[in-house]
């Protein structure tokens, strides 16, 4: 029998002030609501019931998936993730290092990778994954970034990391710049990984849509709402765009600087079932339009029109059938 879940929000800065709140249909305030944590996270956990009902955790133990709802009027930092060798590493080193975990320059905060999936709820902007570099050669000198062209063109993407957060100034031409840069210049007017950003694909997915986002891979979300499903971790290396703490020589030690050709990926349909490409083998995603959900003998975290045409978030433990009125996001923790 699947069980209502109530998660905890996030008022981050960059959040939006509206869509959260509608979504859970609150009264909007002047804060922004930046995300909304369902899973057993500990600086999250989410509830069963009832505001103040039973731990999520209470039923699940500790849960290696974590699923949110996200939404940003603003950029994140440009930023990636470890493989699970690299936390492991990155987690021992700090910890030798004596610093403690609630020091904001500590970025392995546990040994685990942190793949995830961002499905787009509304029209969503984000940067994702390097491009090739004969695109980039080019979009580089579309901006009258001469000197960046002949730089990635002679050292390739490493390369072009390495010369690029050493320099002291971004290019000063700014009219053939897209709005999109320009905001992100107006905002980080120092900031070298700017110089970064022509090289990533710069996507709009549309609502359903989404971006697979393993290991290295450079990302920064932009604006817009979705549905994001991760491993349970707090590792996060930044490359800027943030005034948080920034390792430029641990991101080029972890980041995939392999070009992806097709950063938008859009499910599978089988029947009235559509599958979402994952990231890791941790956890899967589905999307189901109406019809039974069938039996599993993993835990999973429902969010759609469960109960009622409105959005909701709904838990179903292993073994057990639901049937689904709409469409509804299966979020299976394997």
């Amino acid at each position: 029998m699947a069980r209502k879940i109530f998660g905890q929000v996030q008022h981050y800065d960059w959040g939006d002030t509206a869509f959260i709140p509608q979504l859970l249909n609150q009264p909007e305030d002047t804060k922004p609501w930046a995300e909304l944590w369902l899973g057993t996270h500990p600086s999250a956990p989410s509830h069963l019931d009832s505001v103040d009902g039973p731990l999520l955790s209470d039923v699940t133990s500790n849960m290696t998936m974590l699923v949110k709802i996200l939404s940003c009027s603003q950029p994140l930092s440009l930023q990636t993730h470890p493989t699970v060798q690299q936390a492991e590493r990155g987690y021992a080193r700090e910890e030798s290092q004596g610093i403690s975990l609630s020091d904001p320059r500590r970025m392995y905060k546990d040994t685990s990778d942190k793949p995830e999936l961002l499905i787009a709820l509304t029209d969503f902007h984000a940067l994702c994954g390097f491009a090739n570099i004969e695109d980039s050669i080019n979009q580089l000198g579309e901006l009258g970034w001469n000197e960046e062209a002949d730089i990635l063109d002679t050292s390739g993407i490493d390369g072009y990391l390495l010369w690029a957060f050493d320099q002291r100034t971004l290019p000063s031409n700014r009219q053939l710049l897209p709005g999109w840069m320009l905001q992100l210049l107006d905002q980080y007017p120092t900031d070298m990984s700017l110089r970064i950003v022509p090289l990533l694909h710069h996507v709009i997915l549309r609502p359903g849509q989404a971006i697979s986002l393993p290991a290295g891979n450079l990302h920064a979300y932009l604006h817009g709402a979705g549905l994001e499903v991760m491993k349970s971790s707090d590792n996060v290396v930044r490359a800027g765009m943030t005034s948080k703490h920034v390792d430029v020589a641990e991101l080029q030690r972890i980041v995939d600087t392999t070009p992806r050709e097709h950063p938008v990926v859009n499910p599978l349909r089988d029947g009235s079932t559509s599958v979402y490409p994952s990231p890791s083998p941790a956890f899967s995603v589905s999307r189901l339009s109406g019809g039974t959900l069938p039996a599993s003998d993993n835990i999973r975290i429902l969010f759609g029109e469960i109960w009622s045409p409105q959005r909701e978030f709904g838990l179903l433990g292993a073994g057990e059938t639901m049937t689904i009125h709409g469409d509804t996001w299966v979020c299976t923790q394997h």
